[in-house]
Parts: structure tokens; sequence; C-alpha cells
């Protein structure tokens, strides 16, 4: 399978067959002016940051091992280096709507979207777990593209960077504000889901695995969920108020307490037990938790 690696705007608007962008470091496509028909199955990946808003594709969309379908008129937001398989359909439509934004880390550099970046975990979820927008949702962004268009078809001054920046941060931040939305709308299809979390969690901790690998991740937790771990994270977040780094930190401190309390190891080895590498971490961690040592809580009880 041919592989890609999309190394700027400039290079993303060319395999697009658009015209050279009037920015080198952001670009807004209008795919209904774009040639989709990429003949054999390829990979591809970027350095830029990308939201694509369709409603209709004449390629299918595979991210990591899940397709993604355009046809409900969803945003998917990619961060680079991120790997994208578009695999080609025989059948072609003609009513191919919708929009990409791609901007390069060094757009944002400096600034204060630069320092919030990383609270667009969104940028890291799987394809399935993307934004699913209601029509008042899509006009809203579409608002803040038409911005950034106006703002791009304008000659480049010392203001513009600081517009098109802001555009694009209220995008993004409209952008959680949905996904926001979405974890509530969506609260029947993550019933349970603390439940299977806490399930993953005791089978791993009764297994062989606590010796020969340690602390589960919350990446394999949420590959056990089949979700991405930022989106897992997020979910837990909203449903529960902690994150799932804290659900497993939270039920360590539980068993490590029941050991405490009810075997007369010492506490490296509940330590080791608990799949430690080295008992100042547990100790450390359950002071933290708990405000308490272990030696101090085994003793006060």
């Amino acid at each position: 399978m041919q592989i890609i690696n999309i190394d700027n705007i400039t290079e993303l608007n060319k395999m697009l067959g658009q015209e050279k962008p009037h920015h080198p470091l952001v670009s807004v496509v209008d795919f209904s002016k774009v040639n989709y028909n990429y003949g054999e199955n390829i990979k591809v990946t970027s350095n830029f940051y990308s939201l694509m808003f369709k409603n209709h594709c004449h390629n299918k969309m595979k991210y990591g091992q899940t397709y993604y379908d355009f046809q409900e008129g969803t945003l998917a937001c990619i961060g680079p280096k991120q790997v994208v398989t578009l695999e080609s359909e025989s059948e072609v439509k003609d009513d191919v709507v919708g929009w990409g934004l791609f901007f390069h880390a060094d757009l944002i550099r400096g600034t204060s979207l630069g320092s919030k970046m990383k609270d667009f975990t969104f940028f890291s979820y799987d394809t399935n777990e993307a934004l699913h927008l209601s029509d008042k949702e899509k006009q809203t962004l579409q608002d803040c593209i038409t911005k950034i268009e106006i703002e791009l078809a304008e000659n480049i001054d010392q203001h513009s960077n600081t517009l098109i920046v802001s555009n694009i941060e209220l995008l993004l931040n409209y952008c959680s504000r949905y996904y926001g939305r979405q974890f509530i709308t969506r609260s029947n299809n993550s019933k349970g889901l603390l439940a299977k979390f806490e399930n993953i969690l005791i089978e791993w901790f009764n297994s062989e695995r606590i010796k020969t690998q340690g602390l589960p991740t919350v990446k394999y937790c949420a590959d056990a969920l089949h979700m991405s771990p930022n989106y897992l994270t997020d979910l837990l977040k909203k449903e529960t108020g902690m994150n799932a780094q804290d659900h497993i930190h939270q039920y360590i401190i539980e068993s490590a307490k029941t050991a405490l309390l009810n075997s007369n190891g010492s506490i490296n080895e509940i330590a080791y037990a608990l799949g430690f590498d080295y008992p100042q971490y547990f100790s450390k961690l359950f002071k933290n938790k708990t405000g308490m040592t272990p030696a101090q809580f085994r003793n006060a009880n």
C-alpha cells in the first residue's frame, strides 16, 4: 500500500488539486472542488493539524483499524504524524459538501493557542469517536471557517496571524463544547463503562500480568474497551469527575488498604504484589492519595 507523508500545507493543496495557499502555514479547502479519485489505496500522514467536515465522501477513511463514515455529517480531527488510510470506492457521488481546515504547528507557536493545544485531546481520538454535529453546530463552525477564509483572502499584514489564530482557537473551543454535549447525548452508549473498566482492572490484578508486566496502563484499558486513551479519559472524567489514570490509582489504593489491613506482609512485599517496581513510588502514591504513608495507615487502623 502506498504511503504518503505530506510535509507542508503547499504540498497538501497540490495533492488536492488546489491553488497555492495564500498563507504557507494554514489552508481552508472546499471539498466540493477536490478530486477524490486517488486510485489505489493509500496511507497518509502529515506534519500539521487537520479538521475535516464532510457530508459525503468518495473514499472511505480508515484510521487505525476503524472505518470512518462521513455520511452522517461528522467532523474528524487528526493531529500531526497520525496515519489515515484512504480506500477507493466504486460508487462516485456528485454531492460532496464540506470543508477542511489544515494548519501547521508553527502557525500557533508562541501564541496562547499553542500552549492550549494539549487540552484539545480530540485530535488523538479514533475516527469512530468523531464529532457528530447538529445543523446549528455545523453552521457555527462554518461561520468560523468563513472568517478564516476572509482573512486568508486579505493581504497579509501584522494582524493576519493574530486574527487567523483567534478564529481557529474559537473553532476548537466550540469543538470542545460540542464533544461535551456528545458525551451527554450518547450517555446510553457509555452506560456500564465504569463497571467494564473496573472488570478489566480486576482481571489484570488477578492474572499473571501483574507479575510480568507491572501496573496496567490507560492505553491497555482503552484498547480493551475499543477506545482511544484520550477518549476514555475524557468520557470517564465527564461521567465521574475522575480520569482513567485516577481510576487506576483509586483501584490500586483500595487494594493496598485491604492488603495492609488483612496481611502481615511488609510494605515492600505489598508494593511488589501490586505491580510496583519501586516500593518508594508505591508509598509516594499512597501518601498522595490518602494523606498517610502505608505504615501510618496500617498503624492507625
